[in-house]
């Protein structure tokens, strides 16, 4: 599976949560740094943390997928197409 197949795949619920949420950090984080007012070091420094942590966050929770099951494995004895125990 290539990148853009991987993107293109469906993603499971909790990760488009998870996108979600990483996405409203980065822009409270992005709102934070390009505030009109000054503000202290240190909460500009703290917002800068925040961005990069959301736009890491729903970058990986993009990419990725639910886990795809293994072909059923076929029995040579019987020729049933089940899973062997």
């Amino acid at each position: 599976m290539n990148i853009i197949e991987r993107i293109q795949a469906p993603t499971p619920k909790f990760f488009i949560k998870l996108r979600n949420i990483s996405l409203l950090l980065a822009t409270l984080g992005a709102s934070l740094l390009a505030a009109p007012i000054a503000l202290p070091a240190i909460v500009l420094q703290i917002a800068g943390y925040i961005a990069v942590a959301g736009a890491a966050g729903s970058a990986v929770s993009q990419v990725v997928t639910a886990a795809e099951e293994p072909p059923p494995v076929k029995d040579h004895y019987r020729g049933s197409a089940f899973a062997k125990r």
